[in-house]
């Protein structure tokens, strides 16, 4: 049995006539009737009666048509749902990101895929610092990362995003949230709070590296998973943070930022994926992204 004989069989059974029927499907009619016969012989059933001035459906016709229907509907769902997933339409894409520092970026990322392609699933994994995002895209376990630079990985492709300042976070009433800027090596006596070490934070990475360029290894008091409780900490006078510029949208009473003196020091944002990655719709999400997240002038 082949799909050729259940289409003719639908066919002549909806329009009840030969001849209408090899019409609708564009074919003569003596090869409609031998399909039907074909049909008939391997089901072992007569499907039609029939003569010179009418044809009708039997029992077994009318038993017959309704599940080849629903065959059929299947079957055409799947043929569209196959192409759109090919185009993109459909599919998950995994993405991490570290939090406080994509607020910004992340929802325009999510309203303009939901926007477009409605049918993408999109799973996130919050609380994925920059270096271990890069990782897990590495390894397939996402799909996407929200990354810094640089970006060192084999085979891991990226587009800037962003460009974001280092900045000084530092308890409203300190003594030097009085300044302008502040040069980092007057914090070289201060207490720190930061991310946990080793735990793939490019923010404590850029922190550690701008102090020891100071000339001093900065003295971590308090470590916390996140921007939101390390500037709550600040906040509270445990101890000063350097940060970057997407967070400083967090304001909390007792917490001021300040810029550091000097050229400003900058890190760039940017989305990080598999090159060799097959996902259609991580691709369709990507082409999203060059509308949604353009790429800053003036970057690389």
């Amino acid at each position: 049995m082949e799909l050729r004989h259940l289409t003719a069989f639908t066919a002549v059974a909806e329009e009840l006539h030969f001849g209408r029927a090899a019409k609708r499907l564009r074919m003569a009619q003596p090869p409609l009737s031998q399909q039907i016969r074909q049909l008939e012989k391997e089901l072992g059933v007569q499907l039609f009666e029939r003569n010179t001035r009418s044809v009708r459906l039997t029992s077994a016709g009318e038993s017959f048509l309704e599940p080849v229907r629903t065959v059929l509907d299947n079957l055409d769902t799947a043929v569209r749902a196959a192409k759109a997933a090919g185009r993109g339409e459909f599919g998950r894409v995994t993405i991490g990101f570290a939090g406080a520092s994509s607020h910004e970026t992340l929802p325009r990322l999510t309203r303009a895929v939901r926007a477009a392609h409605p049918a993408v699933e999109l799973v996130m994994k919050g609380q994925t610092y920059a270096n271990v995002a890069l990782d897990r895209v590495a390894d397939g376990t996402l799909d996407l990362g929200f990354v810094r630079l640089p970006v060192t990985q084999p085979g891991v492709a990226h587009r800037v995003i962003d460009e974001e300042e280092l900045l000084c976070a530092l308890p409203s009433d300190h003594h030097l949230a009085a300044l302008d800027e502040i040069p980092i090596e007057i914090l070289a006596g201060e207490p720190f709070v930061s991310f946990p070490a080793n735990a793939g934070s490019t923010v404590r990475d850029a922190m550690v590296e701008t102090c020891e360029a100071a000339g001093f290894n900065p003295r971590v008091v308090q470590e916390a998973p996140d921007s939101y409780t390390i500037l709550a900490l600040v906040a509270a006078g445990v101890g000063v943070t350097l940060t970057v510029s997407s967070v400083r949208h967090i304001q909390q009473t007792g917490l001021v930022y300040r810029q550091l003196a000097g050229p400003p020091i900058r890190r760039q944002a940017a989305l990080a994926w598999r090159a060799d990655n097959p996902s259609a719709a991580l691709r369709a999400v990507l082409a999203v992204c060059e509308e949604a997240l353009p790429t800053p002038a003036g970057t690389d």
